[in-house]
């Protein structure tokens, strides 16, 4: 008696194969949502601001005054390919990588 009712319980499963398609498709539809609203707030933002960073290292000029990640306040006095060198203080050179400048600041704000 139990085994035959087993087998009635899994009879309609075995039916609906063509369900299965329908139910794995809706199972992994969240997943898809989840990765399109992470690209859309956290991955496309940051391209566009690494973009934005790279055109404003590419533009940097001598004289420009700028500020670097780590806090020194400077003015390009020389560029090489992979470095700047920025004036912290009269007579004081330092030279840092392009990367680490992370913004350029209005004329006049390093004295």
């Amino acid at each position: 008696m139990l085994i035959s009712s087993a087998y009635a319980q899994t009879a309609p499963a075995a039916a609906a194969g063509g369900g299965d398609l329908m139910s794995s498709l809706g199972g992994m539809l969240p997943l898809v949502l989840m990765f399109v609203v992470l690209y859309f707030i956290m991955i496309r933002p940051q391209m566009k601001r690494q973009k934005e960073h790279r055109a404003m290292i590419d533009a940097l000029a001598k004289g420009d005054e700028v500020a670097t990640s780590g806090g020194v306040l400077g003015k390009v006095t020389k560029l090489s390919e992979g470095t700047v060198h920025l004036e912290i203080a009269n007579g004081v050179e330092v030279q840092v990588q392009r990367g680490a400048v992370s913004q350029v600041l209005p004329k006049g704000t390093v004295k």
